[in-house]
């Protein structure tokens, strides 16, 4: 058990140098962007990358969360190993064509797409890079290292690019290339290292399993699709309805909140598999009260100085958001505990269907939001942010209370 409590350690921490160079480096690039591209244009690029989201949720179908646990599990079996991913990466590459030609068709159907094709066509290449990039065995395996160091790879390929090619506004047409080119070589450079350290090897399953697979993880599907209601499509109906401008600062906003919260994926991707391997609810405890204490540091830091933030990130034209990222700051209160009560706890004990509901709830619930927003004619930045609060206090407080009747905190593993 010290093994296992000395890898979870370990993997936090490795986990946690990636998510500090994650954000160092967009601390880099962001202000860079805003800058030289403007708001419209900083705000087109972001709207293409947001759209890009639901691409890359489809094509991940669930197996982030199905598929780690399913590694975990099978671990020191090596058939079963292959059998797996040869099953997830087939179904992600019948996934990943019904993608393009769905983007294909919408770029020239879709007015507002079609007047920026180019962008969203080269954008996909992201979708791509993500697709056949394997996080999911890296996690499930408990070798952090390996995400670790390619997803730093992928964003120093994006940084360099970026200072060298963007130079004026127009270049907001190569931005997309450049962040794609990262995704796709740390992908390729995963799947070979799937191959070569683990003697994982890939081939047509049977249709037996690939059907196993998409069953399996349609219900982590479903609860990632309803995340994205609730994320992704806050700028996506802001870039269909609204100006490229308010896009850009309510991304700018974001983009601290989404750094905010990225905070807890190193302990969050740490536990999932710690705890379906070993049922450890102390140890959870321990790590889940030190995160909420050093959350809420955070955002009263970063509400305190919210301004300030967004002109040092951004610049003087990007001022205005700071309304947003105050809102923001309370929503990420509520959010880091959600997060880990969530998949690290209820889905790797075997509650899964309580996680994924009260996200599905929430995006309902969003949604709904959001319609009455539109047709009231209050659609906007702050009223979107304000949305946001109310969804995920309500995806909190179903989690609290399923913890609470389950009474998690007061078993042990042993009758678990």
């Amino acid at each position: 058990m010290k093994e296992e409590k000395k890898r979870l350690v370990e993997n936090f921490l490795s986990l946690g140098a990636l998510q500090i160079v994650s954000y160092v480096i967009p601390l880099l690039s962001l202000p860079y962007l805003s800058r030289v591209l403007g708001v419209e244009k900083f705000g087109l690029v972001f709207f293409a990358f947001a759209f890009m989201q639901y691409f890359i949720i489809f094509t991940d179908y669930g197996f982030g969360l199905s598929a780690t646990r399913e590694i975990a599990i099978n671990r020191h079996n090596k058939n079963n190993l292959s059998n797996i991913y040869s099953s997830v990466f087939i179904i992600k590459l019948g996934l990943l064509l019904i993608s393009f030609v769905l983007l294909s068709l919408m770029t020239i159907f879709i007015p507002k797409l079609n007047e920026n094709w180019l962008i969203f066509q080269l954008s996909f290449l992201m979708v791509v890079g993500n697709a056949i990039y394997p996080v999911w065995f890296f996690q499930g395996i408990e070798r952090m290292k390996y995400i670790t160091f390619l997803n730093i790879l992928s964003k120093l390929i994006f940084l360099v690019l970026i200072f060298i090619f963007v130079k004026k506004e127009n270049d907001y047409i190569i931005v997309p290339i450049m962040n794609s080119m990262g995704f796709v070589v740390s992908g390729i450079i995963g799947m070979i290292c799937v191959f070569k350290n683990f003697g994982v090897k890939l081939y047509f399953p049977k249709w037996q399993s690939i059907k196993r697979q998409i069953k399996y993880s349609t219900e982590f599907f479903l609860s990632r699709v309803s995340v994205a209601c609730y994320t992704n499509t806050n700028t996506f109906c802001l870039g269909l309805i609204g100006s490229n401008v308010m896009v850009g600062y309510y991304v700018a906003a974001e983009k601290i909140y989404n750094a905010m919260n990225g905070i807890q994926l190193p302990l969050n991707q740490a536990l999932y598999p710690f705890v379906a391997k070993n049922k450890d609810i102390k140890t959870f405890k321990k790590w889940f009260t030190l995160a909420i204490i050093c959350n809420l540091f955070i955002c009263i830091t970063v509400f305190l100085f919210s301004k300030q933030f967004i002109i040092l990130f951004y610049g003087t034209d990007m001022v205005e958001a700071y309304k947003v990222l105050r809102i923001f700051c309370i929503v990420v209160i509520i959010t880091f505990p959600s997060i880990l009560l969530g998949y690290p706890l209820l889905g790797a004990l075997g509650y899964s269907k309580i996680a994924n509901l009260s996200v599905i709830i929430g995006s309902v619930v969003h949604i709904l939001g959001l319609i009455i927003l539109f047709l009231s004619a209050h659609m906007n930045i702050y009223s979107i942010a304000v949305m946001v609060l109310i969804t995920e206090t309500i995806v909190f407080l179903i989690r609290v209370v399923s913890v609470y009747n389950l009474k998690i905190f007061n078993q042990n593993k042993e009758n678990l």
